[in-house]
């Protein structure tokens, strides 16, 4: 499939496609781990991503103006922290507690501004599904991760609310790929400092390339296409679909299987999500 038939797919698919892409990089970022730890692997995915994006898109840097500047400049900020600082929870904390604190952030920008009860509604059942997935009874959580899921959650929204302002004025595939570049310009000194790329060896680059499209090039193509499309409230609320499919995927390719208020969780935010896209009408679909 081309770019240019990805930023073009229906909102709707186009975020579920995104999801299932984040997902499947996910697994293949958690095999890299081990030998470039948390930021090393982030620079390796955001890094790729950037060079992938550029020569697929060719963005023309002189047709930008003044505004579009100040849009994708913290558009591509927010976005890098967001990956980093995810990437530093998940090393710390389990990957299905660190998605869950991070939909915080999307959870409360769907929320912010709402006037309809049924919103509310939706919102609630995706906050019962969250509840479920994360494991509270558990101790020795650490704080310095759940801390950093949080602060991820927030760069989330913020992404959400930049790309909805940028996809408004400035062609999605250009933004995207020079949003990358300073999301590589941000994260990719976190890997050198770290030490983790240092470790990284030729063998490596098909599984980065692979981590690079699925988790970065694809999902934000394709969310940007959606966001000039969507509200930014219901692409958070859609979004409420990633702890879920997190934790299918992680059963499927890493064998983690789930409990029975796990599966719960998965059925009430599947049902949150369908329930407050539907509900929007054909309008914004």
């Amino acid at each position: 499939m081309s770019t240019n038939k990805l930023i073009n797919i229906p909102p709707l698919p186009a975020v579920l496609l995104s999801i299932i892409s984040v997902q499947a990089g996910a697994a293949i970022a958690k095999g890299l781990f081990p030998a470039l730890g948390a930021t090393g692997t982030a620079s390796v995915r955001i890094g790729l991503s950037a060079i992938i994006l550029v020569g697929a898109y060719r963005p023309n840097f002189k047709r930008f103006t003044a505004k579009q500047w100040k849009a994708v400049i913290p558009y591509g900020i927010s976005l890098g922290l967001m990956n980093v600082i995810f990437y530093m929870a998940i090393e710390r904390i389990p990957l299905g507690l660190g998605v869950t604190l991070e939909f915080i952030g999307p959870l409360l920008l769907a929320v912010s501004g709402s006037k309809r009860i049924l919103d509310f509604f939706w919102v609630f059942l995706a906050a019962i599904g969250i509840a479920f997935i994360a494991p509270w009874n558990e101790k020795g959580i650490d704080l310095i991760g759940a801390s950093l899921a949080l602060l991820a959650g927030g760069f989330w929204a913020g992404y959400i609310l930049l790309g909805g302002r940028i996809a408004k004025i400035m062609d999605g595939e250009q933004a995207v790929a020079v949003g990358m570049i300073f999301a590589a310009i941000v994260v990719v000194p976190f890997g050198f400092g770290s030490g983790g790329l240092s470790n990284f060896t030729p063998i490596m680059i098909l599984s980065g390339g692979a981590l690079a499209l699925l988790s970065s090039a694809i999902p934000f193509t394709l969310e940007i296409g959606a966001l000039k499309k969507l509200p930014a409230r219901t692409f958070s609320i859609l979004m409420s679909l990633e702890p879920a499919a997190a934790a299918l995927f992680g059963l499927v390719f890493l064998k983690e299987h789930l409990t029975l208020h796990q599966w719960l969780a998965v059925t009430f935010v599947i049902i949150a999500s369908l329930g407050a896209t539907l509900t929007k009408g054909k309008k914004n679909l």
